[in-house]
């Protein structure tokens, strides 16, 4: 752990309804806010936020996203009104600039699920300031390793980076009916492959893990909910070994891991 710096987290945020149901990811989640570090603001890059190039949050007062369908009432009665934080979007928007990415603001767009549904859950009273970050689909992990990296600076003025995501993401092979059964063969091999990958901080192997994963291609038929991952990875700078926090499966084929990083910021 590296004083002074605040960690940067992966958050599997599995099913939006995460925020309203019990499970051991939601009473994780519950508790970890109280846990780590208070944070001046949290930054998130969000699976479900994707544009060309990358884009940050700029409002003061970001609404509140239900960016699904056919899920219960309660889910879209949620408001969570935490407060936007535009001199930070104006960092981030020039630590990327600064790192060669093409990357502006975005004054109007709000909080999507992927960030209010854990957010919710690790700050309930919505009090402190949040931006989001985009990714970029089809850019693959190193272009969001270097993403996060330019974020690292951030970690060493109170800023908690977090990718918002999935470790596993199957949503065609989701278990309904057998989900106490355990997860299936493919996606504990996967889960325990990048676990390894990510405790070791062997960042090699986690960038080409498409090439190198067993069943990479099932657990991730499109690659945006992992991509996450590489952005809390690259914001943790060195070294780059993640530490454990949470391990439990959604609808049997969800990994909910939750990850933290504690290395040095890139300079």
């Amino acid at each position: 752990m590296v004083e002074g710096a605040t960690p940067s987290l992966f958050i599997s945020h599995g099913a939006p309804t995460l925020a309203i149901d019990e499970s051991p990811a939601a009473r994780f989640l519950g508790r970890l806010g109280a846990q780590l570090p208070r944070p001046e603001a949290v930054v998130v890059a969000s699976a479900h936020w994707l544009t060309r190039a990358p884009l940050v949050t700029a409002a003061e007062h970001p609404g509140t996203i239900h960016d699904f369908s056919g899920f219960p009432r309660a889910l879209y009665e949620i408001d969570y009104a935490a407060p936007g934080a535009p001199p930070i979007a104006a960092r981030v928007r020039d630590l990327l600039v600064a790192a060669g990415f093409d990357c502006g603001l975005d004054p109007d767009r709000g909080l999507d699920h992927g960030a209010w549904v854990p957010l919710c859950l690790l700050y309930p009273e919505a009090d402190v300031p949040v931006v989001q970050v985009s990714l970029q689909a089809t850019a693959g992990p190193a272009h969001h390793h270097a993403l996060g990296r330019a974020l690292g600076p951030l970690r060493e003025d109170g800023v908690l980076v977090v990718g918002s995501g999935s470790l596993t993401h199957n949503l065609g092979e989701l278990r309904f009916d057998d989900a106490d059964e355990g997860p299936p063969d493919w996606t504990r091999e996967f889960r325990d492959w990048m676990a390894g990958c990510v405790s070791a901080g062997d960042t090699g192997a986690l960038l080409d893990y498409r090439a190198r994963a067993p069943h990479a291609a099932r657990n991730h038929p499109t690659e945006e909910h992992l991509l996450p991952l590489f952005v809390a990875l690259g914001a943790a700078g060195e070294p780059a070994r993640g530490t454990n926090l949470h391990t439990s499966y959604s609808y049997g084929v969800l990994a909910m891991d939750v990850w933290r990083f504690d290395g040095k910021p890139a300079a």
